[in-house]
């Protein structure tokens, strides 16, 4: 297992600098860039001074390089004006838009939405693997189709309008905001139980609002699996030498339809994060997302390079999370991995 887990994280290095080559080129794709459209402004409006020093911060932040020089000027493997000062040396770069380094910018925001990330995921897999089980299991009952139905309006729902529906029915019903992570009074004040108690507090609506359309999908995609499962001949057999059906969906076929349903960790992560981008907005959550589309609509390249790479990173955990529990549910994986080697 040791070995196993040991192959999953030297594989993420290459593919982490292929997902930051890609980000790179992604973002370079546009015309221009941050300071080139203020430069271009700033001189329509005859502010030719202005003008000149915008164009000296191009050179000071390497902008005026060919494209590959500035891509290894920004991950750190090339000197740049200040020498070797780039993301392996631990330098996030600056942004233009808010005139300020991209750690500062972005620092609150990260671990607010690790936070929020990891706890819309579990609320995820919470709800959908007991109902996922008991719809399989109750086909075509009463909950069954309750259930089917709840699934549907799930997917149906965008998540921004839920979180405007439950902004009104709280304040209306409750007299009680559920915008942002915590009270305002707790914004800029150092971390404590009080804090951290309303934090908790703070995220079950978005955690809701958020997660309601991947628990949908992830109960229709375990039941179906499940389903598959229970038709399969080992599965008749095992009824037939009178193993109780509790004890026999649990020991073989729900362990066999749960390999899909855990691989999707990964593949769920850079969807939450894209997806609570206006319910963030609507919502009022400081996470990376609005900064990330402000960044993107300004061609802020460092900054919106590093949040994109931010999730990067955070879905390859997700994916080496995934393979390790695979691996737990399904020694084939594993030794099949060895068996390779």
């Amino acid at each position: 297992m040791l070995r196993y887990m040991l192959r999953r994280l030297l594989g993420m290095i290459p593919t982490l600098f292929v997902i930051s080559f890609l980000i790179f080129l992604i973002i370079e794709l546009p015309p221009g860039d941050y300071l080139t459209n203020q430069i271009a402004a700033l001189r329509a409006a005859g502010e030719g001074a202005s003008a000149d020093k915008i164009a000296f911060l191009r050179t000071e932040f390497a902008l005026d390089r060919p494209f590959l020089e500035r891509y290894f000027i920004w991950i750190g493997l090339w000197p740049g004006p200040s020498g070797f000062s780039g993301l392996l040396q631990g330098d996030w770069g600056w942004s233009f838009e808010y005139n300020s380094p991209v750690e500062t910018v972005i620092g609150p925001a990260l671990p607010l939405t690790v936070i929020l990330n990891f706890a819309t995921i579990l609320f995820v897999y919470a709800v959908s693997l007991p109902i996922g089980v008991y719809s399989a299991m109750k086909q075509y009952s009463f909950g069954d189709y309750f259930f089917t139905f709840l699934g549907y309006i799930g997917l149906a729902t965008p998540n921004f309008l839920l979180g405007l529906v439950l902004l009104y029915y709280f304040n209306v019903w409750f007299d009680m905001s559920i915008g942002g992570l915590m009270d305002p009074v707790y914004v800029d004040a150092p971390w404590s139980l009080a804090k951290i108690g309303s934090l908790l507090s703070h995220l079950i609506a978005p955690t809701i609002v958020i997660g309601t359309a991947g628990t949908a999908g992830m109960i229709r995609r375990l039941r179906a699996n499940l389903l598959d499962e229970l038709d399969k001949q080992y599965v008749q057999t095992a009824r037939a030498k009178g193993l109780s059906e509790e004890r026999l969906v649990a020991k073989y076929p729900l362990r066999m339809a749960l390999n899909p349903f855990v691989a999707d960790i990964g593949n769920l992560i850079p969807s939450l994060v894209s997806g609570s981008v206006i319910v963030s907005v609507v919502l009022n959550l400081p996470t990376v997302g609005p900064i990330l589309l402000d960044a993107l609509q300004s061609q802020d390249q460092f900054l919106a390079g590093f949040i994109l790479l931010f999730v990067a990173i955070l879905t390859l955990i997700g994916m080496l999370v995934s393979d390790l529990l695979l691996a737990v549910l399904d020694p084939r994986i594993r030794l099949g991995g060895a068996a390779r080697k």
